[in-house]
């Protein structure tokens, strides 16, 4: 016969609307309290009927995720943290990979906002015309791209271009290219607008590629613009597309941080594995899924609320193997 709430009531002394409230994370019962509950629950292997409370509550305890891309070494940090947090405050995570399908994300919020109490959608891809229509789908937290009237964790791009330009320039270069990611990406018109100014501020001529989509492909592709326009240095949207350019660059004899410098942008776990090792500007991913995960449970807990939360993280370089001084200039011969 299963363990009841009630039974775990009788066996710590206290009211069953107490265990029930100690159990669903709620702040109204004290720490002691709350652990000798969850204790005694575990030892007498009681197990939540989630239909009953999803039918007295009115919620599901699932909270939606939807992603551009889950093969895209920037979303699996979210997407875990996301689950952790989500896990701790008692709830269970519903994923869905729209595989960078503009199209269907709309309808796809839309299927998936009937099962759940929120939604979490990460570098939405939806055009502007039909955010409108996305952010009306309360509650909901966009991830990596800010949207008027909604609650939005957004990551800065400005503090880690900057410093990647400084780091250049720093080195010796005068001139660096920059590899745009898709023309529809939000991010993208972050780290491009930043770079820019950063390349003015210094006096650096910038050259620009692109738009290339987030993958290893990509990066071989542009590796041959770069080649043809000699310069010597690149940052790219991410470390997908400056990965390519390294193998690439390395195909056809360059030595990338002696010859030509390089930097990503996500410092995903590759970067740390690529040979050389990978310069690379950090996004927060861990933090902007934990902070979302908040951020739309609050939104479920109090409905209407006025100002919708933005919440900013910023950016910051890591340095490693792929860069290095800007190569001397070739002397010409004497006539």
């Amino acid at each position: 016969m299963s363990v009841t709430l009630a039974d775990v009531a009788r066996a710590v002394g206290v009211s069953p609307s107490t265990v029930s409230r100690a159990l669903s994370g709620t702040e109204k019962v004290k720490d002691a309290t709350r652990d000798r509950i969850k204790r005694v629950a575990r030892e007498m292997g009681y197990e939540p009927n989630h239909v009953a409370r999803s039918l007295t509550s009115g919620r599901s305890d699932l909270i939606g995720l939807i992603v551009p891309d889950i093969a895209n070494p920037f979303f699996p940090p979210i997407i875990k943290a996301v689950q952790a947090r989500a896990s701790a405050k008692g709830k269970t995570v519903l994923i869905s990979d729209v595989d960078e399908h503009p199209a269907d994300e709309l309808e796809r919020a839309r299927v998936i906002r009937k099962r759940v109490d929120g939604l979490i959608v990460v570098s939405p891809r939806t055009p502007v015309d039909q955010l409108d229509a996305l952010a009306a789908l309360e509650p909901i937290v966009f991830v990596n791209r800010e949207v008027p009237g909604a609650a939005s964790v957004i990551i800065d791009a400005a503090e880690g271009m900057t410093e990647a330009v400084e780091h250049l320039a720093s080195l010796g270069h005068r001139e660096i290219c920059y590899l745009n990611g898709p023309r529809r990406s939000w991010s993208n018109a972050q780290r491009q607008s930043a770079v820019r100014a950063a390349c003015e501020k210094l006096g650096i001529e910038l050259i620009e590629f692109g738009p290339f989509e987030p993958q290893i492909q990509a990066g071989v592709r542009a590796a041959d613009l770069v080649h043809s326009r000699g310069a010597s240095a690149v940052i790219a949207y991410d470390d997908m597309i400056a990965l390519g350019l390294m193998a690439r660059l390395n195909e056809r004899g360059l030595r990338v941080g002696p010859d030509i410098s390089v930097i990503g942008i996500d410092d995903s776990p590759m970067s740390g594995m690529a040979y050389p090792t990978l310069s690379s500007i950090h996004v927060p991913g861990t933090r902007a899924g934990a902070t979302a995960v908040d951020l739309v449970l609050d939104l479920v807990d109090n409905p209407g609320g006025a100002a919708k939360p933005l919440v900013q993280l910023d950016t910051r370089l890591i340095i490693r193997g792929s860069t290095a001084p800007a190569p001397a200039p070739a002397s010409t011969p004497a006539r």
